[in-house]
């Protein structure tokens, strides 16, 4: 799975999910805490900034766009202020296509979350919990069918707050599975039975032992109540998230348990949005279950250590997969979104920053010397790595010799290298773009004129390095004396 990860996540910009249920809009009012109220023993909260996003089913929309999907969004919200800015953000949301229904007699759920640092003080939530009116039913059950066509999987994402019934979430389950398309749910409450059919159910612990009245504390545990809802519902699997003890897939004959990913927790919000979406993406891209729940898995674990309800990027999630085996390495490997914050934060502290990029397939003195004479023109090194995909448009179908993760675990080990960031174009123009390096770095075997990214980096008034050569040294060169490719 690891060794052509990339490839595989590729193929998620072509799959398109449909998700409803319940949307919601998400606040963080984050600031500072210093003193104790002198009116009440609470903390003072002295505010810097607040955020808005999507949240509820919103958000898990939100996850299967940050992997490349396509999600289009049916779900309700009320006829007030909070509603329009849930229609603005799924509007400017890319690759969200957003159907929401507008109810006049209910407000839009809102979740209001005051934070100072990395904690949570506080969470204020806005909410109506009844069932939402026949019509609206009625008018979301259809805009549901409506979007059917075309996607790849459904999910239910049901946070009991009214807006996804039990008669409604049975009538699009029905729908989906007649027209052959799988589906997710994430539950809420105790009774499953109005799930039925689903394709597979994703309870957290506590939810499934308050659903089944058994404990979830270990991995035996977890089999044996999953196996109850899987009576319940006739699903295909149970996808139990477990903490700090990893994940576990519950089917009718087996039994997988993935380990926890995650080195630290800051918040766990939205978590199983993260998890569904991507069961959800993978599966309708024609993934395996276990294949989903690991990608899943690895998704979890990046949101996790971000604070509020965040995404899972493709990048972030190659680099959790690879991080089990490859810890050490994998601190220097980075997402796109990641290297940007990375090298805003070495700029605040006053270094400059390089970049190079180039295939590196079988690593050589050659590629030594570029990376030492890169790194001695900035205080930090980035170096763009092709993906496997990229190399063989580039170098031809037999290559890259050795796959994305060993080249970048590699890259990763030299002490010149401060950050590696994969890449699956043809060309790092986007990398460079996003970096803004002070140096631009390439071999003296092109010119100022050929290297891509230099009149950017000149505009910005960097400067570009064409680094000395190492005679005959080349990939190519090895490749061909071990009589193993084409050049």
């Amino acid at each position: 799975m690891r060794a052509n990860v990339a490839e595989r996540i590729e193929r998620l910009g072509a799959v398109r999910i449909l998700v409803v249920g319940d949307v919601m809009l998400d606040r963080f009012v984050r600031g500072n805490v210093t003193r104790i109220s002198p009116e009440a023993p609470i903390p003072i909260v002295r505010v810097v900034s607040e955020d808005v996003m999507l949240g509820g089913a919103g958000n898990v929309a939100r996850n299967a766009a940050a992997l490349g999907a396509t999600a289009v969004l049916v779900g309700l919200v009320g006829d007030d202020a909070a509603g329009t800015e849930v229609a603005v953000l799924a509007e400017q949301a890319e690759r969200v296509e957003a159907h929401l229904i507008t109810a006049k007699q209910r407000r839009t759920t809102v979740k209001t979350r005051y934070v100072a640092g990395a904690q949570q003080l506080l969470r204020a939530d806005i909410e109506d919990l009844w069932q939402i009116s026949a019509d609206d039913a009625a008018a979301v059950r259809q805009a549901a069918v409506d979007a059917m066509a075309g996607v790849g999987a459904v999910v239910l994402s049901d946070y009991a707050k009214g807006a996804l019934g039990n008669t409604l979430a049975m009538a699009v389950i029905a729908k989906a599975r007649e027209s052959g398309i799988p589906v997710l749910v994430d539950p809420k409450g105790t009774d499953y039975r109005h799930y039925r059919g689903v394709t597979a159910i994703t309870p957290n612990a506590a939810e499934l032992s308050a659903a089944t009245g058994l404990p979830v504390t270990t991995s035996d545990e977890a089999e044996v109540a999953a196996a109850g809802i899987l009576a319940i519902t006739h699903a295909d699997a149970v996808i139990v998230t477990r903490g700090k003890d990893g994940m576990s897939i519950v089917e009718r004959d087996t039994a997988t348990h993935l380990p926890v990913r995650v080195r630290e927790v800051f918040d766990v919000s939205g978590a199983g949005d993260t998890v569904v979406a991507t069961l959800a993406v993978v599966l309708a891209a024609g993934g395996s279950l276990r294949d989903a729940a690991e990608l899943a898995n690895a998704a979890a674990s990046v949101v996790v250590q971000k604070v509020g309800t965040a995404v899972a990027r493709p990048g972030e999630v190659v680099a959790a997969l690879y991080a089990r085996e490859r810890l050490a390495a994998d601190e220097k490997i980075s997402t796109l979104a990641g290297a940007v914050e990375r090298v805003q934060r070495w700029r605040r502290s006053g270094d400059t920053v390089a970049f190079t990029n180039g295939c590196f397939d079988l690593l050589h003195p050659g590629h030594v010397s570029l990376l030492r004479q890169a790194r001695a023109t900035a205080a930090r090194l980035v170096v763009g790595l092709n993906s496997d995909a990229s190399v063989r448009r580039l170098k031809g179908r037999d290559r890259p010799v050795q796959n994305e993760a060993a080249r970048a675990t590699v890259l990763a080990s030299l002490a010149d290298v401060d950050l590696v960031v994969l890449f699956a174009e043809d060309t790092p123009i986007r990398l460079i773009e996003s970096v803004r390096p002070d140096v631009l770095v390439k071999g003296a075997d092109y010119t100022i004129d050929q290297v891509v990214g230099a009149d950017i980096v000149r505009a910005a008034g960097g400067r570009v390095v064409l680094a000395n050569l190492v005679p005959g040294e080349s990939s190519s060169r090895l490749v061909n004396k071990a009589g193993g490719g084409t050049t």
